[in-house]
């Protein structure tokens, strides 16, 4: 068990949705949109260090340690899992970590419009899930990800960074990419499931011109693409 997971548990007791850890201050959980104090020390820069290499992955570590910046996934058992966010600053290290639910709820579960089950039948195009931080957009596209691979025989391709979801295959064939592991990049990923023969592709960022054309592309040969 590693050093930072007592925090993780602490976190989830709380009801927290995030953890920030940043030195020289005790860390905090975001609860009900307020950043509490957990009963916790100041974290110095040792212990900093510690929490945050520990759990990841040597290759990781040093690409954070070059770029100041890093994104991937961490797994508390079967608890829960975590999308985190390495980045350096003017006093140290800091980082964030966001809870990812351990179970893919449905669109019904989730209380949304049953007009967006409607989106698992469409054979190709682009829908764009928008809205702010928190507002749910990864667990909606997550929710009907699970469902076209519940009810259809199709390839399904996720590009993201990092993994957030973990989809096990059901009814269709499922390849989930990560960006940094591998593939290079979100354009690198779409441009390669042109030769995957691809029925359904998840990006999980399109920020950059490149990406952008590349997934309208993709929309407009025949695939369904979710961004």
């Amino acid at each position: 068990m590693a050093r930072i997971d007592r925090l993780f548990t602490d976190m989830l007791s709380g009801h927290g949705s995030d953890l920030h850890l940043s030195e020289g201050q005790p860390p905090k959980i975001r609860r009900h949109g307020r950043l509490v104090a957990l009963d916790h020390p100041i974290l110095t820069a040792e212990t900093m260090r510690g929490y945050l290499q520990e759990i990841c992955p040597a290759e990781y570590w040093e690409r954070f340690l070059e770029t100041g910046d890093l994104d991937f996934a961490y797994a508390l058992g079967t608890v829960a899992r975590f999308r985190a966010n390495y980045f350096k600053q003017s006093h140290g290290m800091g980082a964030v970590f966001r809870t990812i639910p351990a179970k893919i709820k449905t669109l019904d579960e989730l209380n949304l419009p049953p007009v967006l089950k409607t989106l698992s039948l469409i054979r190709s195009g682009l829908v764009l899930v928008t809205g702010p931080t928190g507002s749910g957009k990864s667990t909606t596209l997550a929710a009907i990800i699970d469902l076209i691979n519940a009810t259809s025989s199709r390839h399904i391709l996720t590009i993201e960074e990092p993994i957030e979801f973990v989809h096990p295959a059901k009814k269709s064939i499922i390849c989930q990419r990560e960006v940094g592991t591998d593939v290079n990049s979100f354009s690198d990923g779409l441009r390669a499931a042109g030769r995957q023969d691809c029925d359904v592709v998840l990006v999980g960022e399109m920020r950059d011109y490149e990406t952008i054309s590349l997934a309208v592309t993709a929309a407009t040969m025949g695939s369904l693409v979710f961004g």
